[in-house]
Protein backbone atom coordinates (compact mmCIF):
# COMPACT_ATOMS: atom_id res chain seq x y z
CA UNK A 1 0.00 0.00 0.00
CA UNK A 2 1.34 3.86 -0.94
CA UNK A 3 1.49 5.77 2.18
CA UNK A 4 1.29 8.80 -0.88
CA UNK A 5 -0.13 8.75 -3.87
CA UNK A 6 1.21 7.23 -6.92
CA UNK A 7 3.52 9.95 -8.95
CA UNK A 8 3.25 8.77 -12.30
CA UNK A 9 4.86 11.01 -16.08
CA UNK A 10 3.26 10.71 -18.94
CA UNK A 11 5.10 11.51 -22.10
CA UNK A 12 5.00 11.45 -25.62
CA UNK A 13 8.46 11.09 -26.97
CA UNK A 14 9.61 11.58 -30.54
CA UNK A 15 8.13 13.68 -33.06
CA UNK A 16 4.59 11.82 -32.49
CA UNK A 17 2.28 14.66 -32.24
CA UNK A 18 -0.71 12.44 -31.44
CA UNK A 19 -1.44 12.68 -27.90
CA UNK A 20 -5.62 12.13 -27.40
CA UNK A 21 -5.00 8.77 -25.50
CA UNK A 22 -1.64 10.07 -23.91
CA UNK A 23 -4.29 12.75 -22.37
CA UNK A 24 -7.12 10.00 -21.78
CA UNK A 25 -4.73 8.17 -19.69
CA UNK A 26 -3.25 11.10 -17.60
CA UNK A 27 -6.80 11.93 -16.88
CA UNK A 28 -7.56 8.26 -15.78
CA UNK A 29 -4.46 7.89 -13.43
CA UNK A 30 -5.46 11.26 -11.73
CA UNK A 31 -9.04 10.45 -11.38
CA UNK A 32 -7.55 7.24 -9.90
CA UNK A 33 -5.93 9.90 -7.11
CA UNK A 34 -2.44 9.21 -8.81
CA UNK A 35 -0.21 12.82 -9.08
CA UNK A 36 0.05 12.99 -12.69
CA UNK A 37 2.75 15.45 -14.75
CA UNK A 38 2.29 15.40 -18.50
CA UNK A 39 5.58 16.64 -20.40
CA UNK A 40 3.96 17.49 -23.49
CA UNK A 41 4.92 16.87 -27.31
CA UNK A 42 8.08 15.86 -28.67
CA UNK A 43 10.21 15.54 -25.24
CA UNK A 44 13.97 13.75 -26.16
CA UNK A 45 14.96 10.94 -23.98
CA UNK A 46 16.87 12.74 -21.67
CA UNK A 47 14.23 15.29 -21.37
CA UNK A 48 11.65 12.51 -19.96
CA UNK A 49 14.46 10.92 -17.55
CA UNK A 50 15.11 14.35 -16.56
CA UNK A 51 11.57 14.79 -15.15
CA UNK A 52 10.99 11.38 -14.06
CA UNK A 53 14.26 12.46 -11.59
CA UNK A 54 12.59 16.21 -10.90
CA UNK A 55 9.41 14.62 -10.04
CA UNK A 56 10.63 12.31 -8.08
CA UNK A 57 8.10 9.99 -10.24
CA UNK A 58 7.62 5.71 -9.60
CA UNK A 59 6.18 5.12 -12.79
CA UNK A 60 6.92 6.03 -16.64
CA UNK A 61 3.78 6.31 -19.17
CA UNK A 62 5.43 6.65 -22.76
CA UNK A 63 2.67 7.04 -25.22
CA UNK A 64 4.08 6.36 -28.78
CA UNK A 65 2.32 6.01 -31.81
CA UNK A 66 5.01 7.39 -34.61
CA UNK A 67 6.47 3.48 -34.77
CA UNK A 68 9.92 4.56 -33.25
CA UNK A 69 8.95 3.21 -30.42
CA UNK A 70 12.40 -0.10 -30.43
CA UNK A 71 14.54 3.36 -31.00
CA UNK A 72 13.27 5.69 -28.46
CA UNK A 73 12.30 3.42 -25.53
CA UNK A 74 15.88 1.91 -24.93
CA UNK A 75 17.43 5.40 -25.14
CA UNK A 76 14.92 6.39 -22.33
CA UNK A 77 15.36 3.43 -20.00
CA UNK A 78 19.76 3.74 -20.52
CA UNK A 79 18.58 7.72 -19.53
CA UNK A 80 17.23 6.08 -16.77
CA UNK A 81 19.19 4.05 -15.45
CA UNK A 82 22.28 6.87 -15.99
CA UNK A 83 20.32 8.57 -13.28
CA UNK A 84 20.10 6.16 -10.81
CA UNK A 85 16.16 5.60 -12.30
CA UNK A 86 16.00 1.50 -12.23
CA UNK A 87 13.15 0.97 -10.10
CA UNK A 88 10.87 3.58 -11.77
CA UNK A 89 7.69 1.20 -13.46
CA UNK A 90 7.89 1.95 -16.75
CA UNK A 91 4.84 1.41 -19.28
CA UNK A 92 4.26 1.58 -22.79
CA UNK A 93 1.27 2.62 -24.75
CA UNK A 94 0.84 2.71 -28.72
CA UNK A 95 0.86 0.84 -31.69
CA UNK A 96 3.63 -2.22 -30.93
CA UNK A 97 3.89 -4.54 -33.63
CA UNK A 98 4.07 -7.90 -30.94
CA UNK A 99 7.51 -8.97 -31.91
CA UNK A 100 8.19 -5.77 -30.69
CA UNK A 101 7.09 -5.60 -27.90
CA UNK A 102 9.38 -8.40 -26.64
CA UNK A 103 12.15 -6.43 -27.55
CA UNK A 104 10.48 -3.64 -25.62
CA UNK A 105 9.91 -5.90 -22.19
CA UNK A 106 13.37 -7.17 -22.77
CA UNK A 107 14.66 -3.59 -22.50
CA UNK A 108 13.46 -2.99 -19.43
CA UNK A 109 9.01 -1.99 -19.85
CA UNK A 110 7.33 -3.55 -17.57
CA UNK A 111 4.18 -3.80 -19.74
CA UNK A 112 2.84 -2.48 -22.93
CA UNK A 113 -0.64 -1.57 -23.53
CA UNK A 114 -2.22 -1.58 -27.07
CA UNK A 115 -5.20 0.47 -28.82
CA UNK A 116 -8.22 -0.20 -26.88
CA UNK A 117 -6.62 -1.24 -23.77
CA UNK A 118 -9.23 -0.72 -20.91
CA UNK A 119 -7.91 2.02 -18.42
CA UNK A 120 -8.84 0.48 -15.67
CA UNK A 121 -6.81 -2.22 -16.54
CA UNK A 122 -4.40 -0.09 -17.05
CA UNK A 123 -4.67 1.73 -14.00
CA UNK A 124 -4.74 -1.44 -12.34
CA UNK A 125 -1.53 -2.37 -13.17
CA UNK A 126 -0.10 0.62 -12.03
CA UNK A 127 -1.86 0.50 -8.50
CA UNK A 128 -0.46 -2.80 -8.57
CA UNK A 129 2.97 -2.93 -9.26
CA UNK A 130 4.31 0.92 -8.69
CA UNK A 131 7.46 0.80 -6.46
CA UNK A 132 6.20 2.18 -2.96
CA UNK A 133 8.23 5.37 -0.97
Amino acid sequence: MQDSPIRVIVAKPGLDGHDRGAKVVARGFRDAGMEVIYTGLHRSPSQIAEAVLQEDAQVLGLSILSGAHVTLVPRIIDELKQRKLDEVLVIVGGIIPEPDVHRLVASGVSRVFGPGSPLQEIISFVEQHAPTR
